[in-house]
Order: C-alpha cells, then structure tokens, then sequence
C-alpha cells in the first residue's frame, strides 16, 4: 500500500480518536480552548477530503456531487439572500464540503480489515466509559468528573429522573454518549455471531458494559438503538438459520449477564430512575407510538409544517445550528427547527432542503440493499452496521458535532464493509 494511503488511514483514525475523546478534552484537558476545539476534527476532515480528491480517488457519483454543489451554493444564498453572516454560513456548509464527502474517503480508503479493527477498538473503549458514566451517574454536578465545556462548574448532566442526571461520559453532550454505545451495540452483535474474531474476554466486558450503560445512560434513544440492532440480528437469524446457534448462546450469555448486574445496589438504582424517565416521557408524548412517529416518521412532515412562509432558499446554511444562533442572536437557540428534516428545510429552502434529505434517504437505501445481499451471501458486518446507520445517516442531527461525527464513521465504514480485505472501496 502507497505510504500516502497509511497517511490518509491513519488521519481516519485521528478523526474517530478526537471523535470519542473531542469531549473530553474540551471539559477537562483544555477547557480555555473549548470554542475552537469544537471544529478539531475538521482541518483532519479537511486533509483527509483534500488528498483523496488529488489523488483521484473520489467516484464522481450523485450521492456525492449532489451535496457539495448545495454546499457551495448555500454558502452564497445565505450570504448575500439570507442571514448575511459569511462565518455562520461556512460553518453550516462544512457538513456538506468535508463531512459528507469524508464517508466516501472512507469507503476509498478502508476495507472491511480496517472497519473490524475500529469495531474492536470500540469494544476496548466500551468497558471504562461504562465505569465512567457510573461516576459521573452517582457523582454530584460539582465534582470534577461532571465538569461541563469550558470547565462549567455547573455540570454537564441533562434531565434524567429521580434526582439523577444523563451523563455524557467523555463526550461534550449527552446524545454523543447515546450514539456511542449504539456504535458499540452493532458491534457486539457482529462479534458474538463471530467470536473467533474478538477475545471473548473482551467481548463479555463489553457486552456488560452496554447493558450497564442502559440504565446508567436514563436514554430511550440507546434503548431504542438496541432494539433496532436486535431486530437486524434476529432478521439475520431468519436468513440464514447457520446464526441461530450463536444467536441462543449470546441470548444465554446476556441473560446471565443481566441477572448478575441486578443483583447489584448500583445497577438497580440506575434501572428505576431509566424506567421512570422511560414512563414519564413515553406517557407525555402520547405513548410510544407517539415517540417513534415523532422521533422519526413524523419528521419530515413536522418540517414542512414549521416552514409555511419560508424564502425559496431558506434563512441561511447554519442558521440552525448552536453556534450559528450564537452568532447571530446570542444565545443557544433553535433558530428554525430542532428536528434535523426541518432545520435543513429551514435553512436551504424547500427545494435544496429537500434535495439533501432525499440525497441522504437514497444513499441510505441503495446501502441497505447491498448490506441485504451481503447478509444472505453470509457476510454479516454490513448488515449489522445498517441496524446503527440506518438511524443516524437519513436524520441524525449534524447541526450537532457528535451526531454529525457519528454519521460521517459509520457511513464511510457501511462503504467499506461491502468489500472484502485489499480490495478497492466503491459505493455499490
């Protein structure tokens, strides 16, 4: 392999580093630089994007195309038709100038050997954050471990239950640490139908992990995220019946798991205030029907309600983001809509608005059908990845740093589990 594509592999792996530990370092090693660093992994992007593109290696394909035609067009109708902040504006466009053409670096750049090695290091990096977010979980908001962005003294913890808070383990924000463990559910998944790629000691404390980070997390999101992955394993079951002895033993190996944890003070505990916070928000947003028609179903009509009287190109690229209100209000607000379907539409206008949600919607299926022929030609991993990607890629929220990170991983890592080992990496 060309010493310039160790280089670019290696700068993947600095992206999926900062990605897990950008948090951290924002809280607790340099807390004075935390408003610059919010971008630390961008000029790594921005490398990775650059050098792939000099190379020749970019496939000149709509899903890619596409969204970098609308990011340098947006920057222009913000500027000069919307907000007329040109800092606001290129912060917004960034997500579709180096983010989204990142996955398709990925999928050049790695193949599924390279995507098995950040699976395992993902299941390392599972145990302490487990031990982590138990600190964090039976610590007070004042203790350095709480610390917030900045060194916020007031804590980083966010509504939870019973007097207890979400923690956000290493990350800046609760929602990185709910996307994390969903990273490391289709993992785990992946290993126990192929124990001979992992150490099982490994995979045991990881699993464990996860299933303490449920209700030490008090997330629905993460519970939901499982939920989804354990549909696509047993749908992988259903397949190719050849899993279903794995299958029962990893079934046995979680319940003994599980039956051990309740035995614990501390698990327990976590355990009520999860289930009071999953009651007490289910029960207000109409049942759980309610919950995933909103969360997901209902988002891109949602979008369209928000944005009656909208311009035809929108309010501006990053106008809905945290650090596009800042600039442009203030204060931390939702300038157009929380919801992902409707800040896009909110801020690109109907018609390019729409053309990146169906960009992603697309590129989201056409991966979900090569994962589907993978599967029942008997290779599991991109199926399972799918069961974590699927979620995030069509509607994730990249307004926020660790969705959009998030959303970058795995969709370059869907691209390059499609391959086999030292083959080159295109989208099907």
């Amino acid at each position: 392999m060309p010493a310039s594509d160790q280089l670019l592999k290696k700068a993947i792996w600095l992206y999926f580093i900062l990605l897990i530990f950008e948090g951290a370092i924002r809280k607790w090693v340099f807390p004075g630089l935390a408003t610059p660093l919010l971008i630390v992994r961008d000029p790594i992007a921005l490398l990775i994007v650059a050098k792939t593109l000099h190379r020749g290696l970019f496939p000149f394909h709509p899903y890619l195309i596409v969204p970098v035609l609308i990011g340098i067009t947006s920057i222009f109708t913000a500027t000069f038709l919307g907000h007329g902040n040109m800092m606001v504006a290129l912060y917004g466009a960034r997500i579709f100038l180096l983010h989204f053409p990142m996955m398709f670096a990925i999928g050049r750049l790695f193949n599924q050997d390279d995507v098995i090695k950040i699976g395992k290091v993902t299941l390392w990096m599972a145990i302490p954050m487990a031990f982590l977010i138990a600190l964090q979980f039976y610590s007070p908001q004042t203790a350095w471990v709480n610390r917030g962005v900045g060194g916020d003294v007031a804590g980083a913890g966010f509504s939870g239950a019973l007097g207890y808070l979400r923690p956000p383990g290493t990350f800046s924000f609760t929602n990185g640490l709910t996307l994390f463990y969903g990273f490391v559910a289709s993992f785990i998944i992946y290993f126990w139908f192929n124990t001979d790629k992992i150490n099982k000691l490994i995979l045991i404390g990881a699993t464990s992990a996860l299933l303490a980070a449920i209700p030490l997390s008090i997330s629905r999101g993460l519970f939901f995220q499982i939920g989804v992955s354990l549909i696509f394993a047993i749908t992988a079951v259903s397949r190719k019946p050849k899993y279903a002895g794995k299958f029962v033993l990893a079934s046995i190996g979680i319940g003994i798991t599980l039956l051990l944890l309740s035995q614990t003070s501390f698990f327990e505990t976590a355990t009520v205030a999860f289930t009071t916070r999953f009651e007490l928000a289910t029960t207000n947003e109409d049942g759980l029907e309610g919950v995933l028609l909103d969360r997901y179903l209902g988002g891109l009509i949602g979008s369209f309600k928000d944005n009656q009287d909208l311009p035809f190109f929108g309010y501006g690229v990053g106008m809905g983001t945290n650090v596009g209100s800042m600039l442009l209000s203030g204060s931390k607000t939702f300038l157009i809509s929380e919801g992902e379907w409707g800040r896009l539409i909110g801020e690109l206008g109907l018609f390019l608005g729409l053309a990146v949600i169906l960009i992603r919607l697309g590129f989201s299926l056409k991966i979900a059908i090569a994962a589907y022929r993978k599967l029942v030609a008997g290779d599991l991993l991109p199926w399972m990845l799918l069961s974590f990607g699927l979620l995030i890629v069509p509607q994730g929220q990249w307004a926020q740093p660790s969705a959009l990170g998030f959303s970058t991983l795995i969709g370059g890592l869907m691209i390059a589990s499609l391959r086999p080992s030292k083959s080159k990496a295109l989208l099907p």
